[in-house]
């Protein structure tokens, strides 16, 4: 990969396997069923494009879908494969394997997909742009691509750029990064409980199913880290005679999350 400083995705969706939970499972469904707008997946082919712990390829499958999950990290690799055995043993219609959205003839092989997912993954790559064109390929006529950016803050952003490097540079770096937000984040959650009367940390997992702590993790050390504004992407997949169909943006430090219709 272009970058060799790279966080340890895989390592960290390990741990939060460790707590899921059926609650968590059923909000990452309610998340596809929400923005792909169908109810189940029955009958379509899903591809999970950096499928980190699995948990959304589980999702899929759960709806129904014939699931492929591929993700360049061998430990992601190794979580979406204990994730199927764990609730679909010995299933044939969820295939889990090591491979790189970076990697056009592998891409091609894979043949073609109703839904193509990747959140908050194209951003990692080191070549997001190119990552962007690319998954492109595996999108049957008249499938949906549904992914996940990172905002473009502007200074904002190029500063996490350094603080995710830092994290990614060793033990001193990470432990550094960590001893200087950590209590910053376990603050402004705490402080959202005082204001809401609701448990800040507890109500997290309604967000797509995932685990605060974790995300935090994901956050700081997140390396290779590129950025785009909202219009940006959708110019680009505009080029290309996609369909916007469904979008959400923020203002904060998160993902604008965008589905796609490709043309007949």
């Amino acid at each position: 990969m272009p970058s060799e400083r790279r966080f340890a995705f895989g390592r960290n969706w390990a741990a939060f396997l460790a707590g899921l939970d059926e609650s968590r499972i059923t909000e990452a469904e309610s998340s596809l069923r929400d923005m792909l707008e169908l109810d189940d997946l029955t009958g379509l082919r899903f591809l999970d494009a950096g499928c980190g712990s699995g948990l959304f390829s589980l999702a899929a499958r759960r709806l129904g879908a014939d699931v492929v999950s591929f993700d360049y990290d061998p430990d992601s690799v190794r979580c979406g494969r204990a994730l199927r055995d764990r609730f679909f043993p010995g299933d044939t219609r969820w295939d889990v394997q090591q491979g790189s959205v970076l990697d056009v003839p592998y891409l091609k092989s894979l043949g073609a997909f109703d839904v193509v997912y990747s959140w908050g993954v194209l951003h990692h790559t080191g070549d997001m742009w190119q990552a962007l064109d690319n998954i492109c390929i595996p999108l049957a006529p008249n499938g949906r691509l549904f992914i996940a950016i990172y905002n473009d803050q502007g200074v904002a952003s190029r500063v996490w750029w350094w603080v995710k490097r830092t994290y990614c540079g060793g033990p001193v770096g990470r432990a550094a990064v960590c001893g200087a937000y950590m209590p910053y984040l376990f603050l402004r959650q705490a402080l959202k409980s005082a204001v809401t009367g609701r448990n800040a940390f507890a109500a997290y997992k309604s967000h797509r199913g995932m685990s605060l702590v974790r995300d935090w993790h994901d956050w700081l050390g997140g390396f290779p880290f590129e950025v785009a504004r909202a219009d940006e992407i959708f110019g680009f997949y505009r080029s290309k005679d996609l369909v916007l169909t469904r979008l959400k943006t923020t203002n904060a430090n998160g993902n604008n999350e965008f589905v796609f219709a490709a043309p007949r």
